[in-house]
């Protein structure tokens, strides 16, 4: 199987905030954000796999900052780590006050995902070409991570 580039699979997704996805706060909806990050996430591993990818861990989602009505948010999905049918993907969502063009990262999360052949089952999924230093270093986060994910499996 051959080796892809990181870039070939990232994916970028933008929403504009409305009042229906806000809370009795009056922000939005962490889990509406989380559902737009699995959806980038999961188009990032499946265009990697070019093969339905599920869901299967969601790591270290954090919620930095609130998200409000009327902001542009986009949802920034990259693979950070590939083994033999899983992948996992860094997401990072900034919101732009559209008026002022002020940017803001709000959340972050790693999610895991595991490509699937058309019968449900596993498959194996193209090796990742690491070019540059910083996506070692995302490699070799992506690995402890995996390792403590393995080390703490039900």
């Amino acid at each position: 199987m051959e080796s892809k580039r990181i870039k070939e699979s990232e994916i970028v997704l933008s929403q504009l905030m409305q009042p229906e996805h806000a809370n009795n706060l009056g922000n939005i909806h962490g889990g509406v954000l989380m559902k737009l990050m699995d959806e980038a996430g999961g188009m990032c591993a499946t265009r990697h796999a070019r093969a339905p990818a599920v869901t299967v861990a969601v790591d270290s989602l954090t919620f930095l900052e609130p998200v409000h009505i009327g902001d542009l948010v986009t949802f920034a999905a990259r693979l950070t780590y590939v083994g033999r049918t899983s992948m996992e993907t860094e997401v990072i969502v900034e919101a732009e006050e559209i008026f002022t063009g002020k940017r803001r990262i709000t959340n972050r999360a790693y999610i895991v995902y595991v490509a699937l052949s058309g019968e449900g089952h596993p498959v194996e999924v193209p090796r990742l070409t690491l070019e540059t230093d910083e996506e070692r270093e995302r490699w070799n986060q992506a690995e402890r991570r995996q390792k403590d994910r393995l080390d703490h499996r039900i």
